[in-house]
């Protein structure tokens, strides 16, 4: 694997801190900021990628959760108020690929089904419990699906595994100075 571009959306104060400091790492409390009210339930799946994500090699010991690059520029979200976009040309390997419509599913405490055949079981367990993946998952009455759909997420990093579209964006666990080769503000 080789160098590559990717684009990050950031707060201001992430170019700010990789001019005096050289680097930059996301921390729970910055996470929080942007999530607003439903902080608890997204830093659910978060708290699952990060014990999860195959690229966990790469972690340096003061990154909490991952950042997010997108593999094209169009597919960056727009610049706004406060923030930049950020062009960065970095080793490939650092990048763990995230298929968008996996994660999607992540979110909505939803379960990846394996196959066809493995998304029809499934929708016949919830209609037979009268419950929705999300209901299960929040409740403490279903621990059994609930673990189902826990377990259905490794499915996030199996490429033999298809969901909807095949758009993709990455986690890297660090920015670095040296990486960023044009700020959009």
């Amino acid at each position: 694997m080789g160098k590559c571009k990717v684009w990050t959306k950031q707060h201001i104060s992430v170019l700010e801190q990789l001019e005096c400091q050289g680097r930059y790492t996301s921390k729970r409390e910055y996470v929080a900021l942007t999530l607003e009210e439903h902080t608890d339930l997204v830093l659910e799946a978060y708290d699952w990628l990060v014990r999860n994500s195959p690229g966990a090699a790469f972690r340096p010991a003061d990154a909490e959760y991952p950042v997010w690059v997108s593999y094209r520029q169009d597919a960056a979200m727009l610049p706004q108020q406060d923030t930049v976009l950020l062009e960065l040309t970095m080793d490939e390997a650092l990048i763990t690929p995230i298929h968008v419509s996996k994660w999607g599913t992540i979110l909505n405490f939803s379960y990846i089904p394996a196959d066809a055949n493995d998304a029809r079981r499934h929708s016949k367990l919830l209609a037979e419990y009268g419950v929705s993946d999300a209901k299960a998952y929040l409740s403490r009455f279903y621990p059994e699906i609930r673990e189902e759909i826990v377990d259905s997420w490794d499915r996030l990093f199996d490429d033999s595994v298809h969901l909807g579209s095949e758009l993709r964006y990455g986690t890297i666990w660090e920015v670095r100075r040296e990486w960023v080769s044009h700020v959009t503000r």
